[in-house]
């Protein structure tokens, strides 16, 4: 789960885990983009509650030669840009240089493009003579833990606006309809996740008065985020997109049999699934052929954006998981914890220090990882 140490559905990480007490949810993995800040405060309040946790990180990387061949990864949008996860880091947390570095100055550059994109968005609330603008500080100190995404932005923006129209219905479409040059808001007003997307689509993504594009320094390459990874004692982690609502696959997925190989040849033995995403046949084809070849396979839940989702994972439309799946997903569970036990004592987990892994002694993870959590 993502928390609001990037952005989160959450209002903080209690809320999380009580969420995850509440449903049943016994087993949870904090992911957030480019950060580790939540791991103390998950650590502790899972053992408040007695649940296990496992600490993850989440990058968007690039890969040029995909970049070059005009190949979508699991970015369905931008041709090379690829989004991975590491699972089953070090906790306490350590990275040695130079990777502590390259961490930090990604981190750096992803606030600064909101920056840009704050002062962008700040230039059309006085060219629209909306009466206020966005204090950058201000939505660092009330609405993030430190770290500055664009949709944070969006909130902070639609806080305003319901703000400065004393909440009022129609004054909140006519302002958002202005901000949008004459577009009207879709959402109901107070459906705040949609308000909240409406704002981010028409003014912060491409085309939008307050877009700034990513400057190439922003994404390190795929190769260097599997080595801080590593580096952090994690397992660099393969995130699927799948299928879409239409059923399509992005050209790198699209191939199962192709994508299997082709993510073993880039060093992959770790693959997960935002199970809310995909049909729950095509689901189960993939992580049961994936499974099959020998990767550990997991499941998440998005709540990266402002729409509250519920902590048991479901496929699209609300579909419940099969027994199959359940299983792949538990199994998977327990080799990032074994892992991750391994790794404090010194020891190699699933993968070595080069990021190899003996896929034939997944089952022996998967019965350690049992009993931890089990304990």
């Amino acid at each position: 789960m993502h928390t609001p140490y990037s952005f989160s559905a959450f209002s903080d990480v209690d809320d999380a885990l009580d969420r995850a007490v509440a449903e049943g949810v016994k087993v949870v993995g904090i992911n957030d983009f480019y950060t580790t800040e939540g791991y103390r405060e998950w650590a502790d309040g899972c053992a408040k509650r007695h649940l296990y946790p496992l600490f993850g990180i989440e990058f968007i990387s690039l890969n040029e030669e995909d970049q070059k061949a005009g190949l979508r990864v699991n970015d369905p949008a931008n041709p090379g840009r690829t989004y991975l996860s590491g699972k089953g880091l070090s906790y306490p947390f350590r990275l040695e240089e130079p990777y502590a570095t390259m961490l930090s100055h990604v981190r750096d550059e992803a606030n600064r493009q909101v920056e840009a994109m704050c002062a962008k968005l700040n230039d059309l609330l006085r060219q629209k003579e909306c009466g206020f603008t966005l204090d950058l500080q201000q939505i660092a100190d009330e609405l993030t833990k430190g770290q500055l995404r664009e949709r944070h932005l969006a909130k902070a923006l639609r806080l305003a606006v319901y703000n400065a129209c004393d909440n009022d219905a129609s004054r909140i479409k006519e302002l958002l309809e202005k901000l949008f040059d004459g577009k009207g808001l879709k959402s109901s007003v107070d459906n705040v996740a949609g308000v909240e997307n409406e704002i981010r689509a028409n003014l912060l993504k491409a085309g939008g008065a307050a877009f700034v594009p990513e400057e190439p320094a922003a994404f390190l390459p795929m190769e260097t985020v599997q080595k801080i990874i590593i580096a952090a004692g994690g397992i660099p982690t393969y995130p699927f997109l799948a299928d879409d609502a239409n059923g399509n696959y992005t050209d790198f997925e699209n191939d199962l049999e192709r994508v299997a190989k082709q993510l073993t040849e880039r060093g992959f033995h770790s693959v997960e699934f935002i199970t809310t995403r995909n049909d729950v046949r095509l689901l189960e084809k993939y992580a049961e052929y994936l499974y099959g070849q020998g990767f550990v396979v997991t499941f998440g839940s998005e709540h990266n954006t402002p729409a509250m989702e519920p902590i048991e994972l479901f496929a699209s439309g609300g579909t419940p998981l099969t027994t199959k799946l359940m299983e792949i997903n538990y199994k998977g569970a327990c080799v990032i914890a074994a892992h991750q036990h391994l790794v404090k004592q010194g020891l190699n987990g699933y993968i070595d220090q080069a990021g190899d892994a003996d896929r034939s002694k997944r089952h022996e993870l998967e019965s350690l990882g049992d009993q931890l959590i089990s304990n």
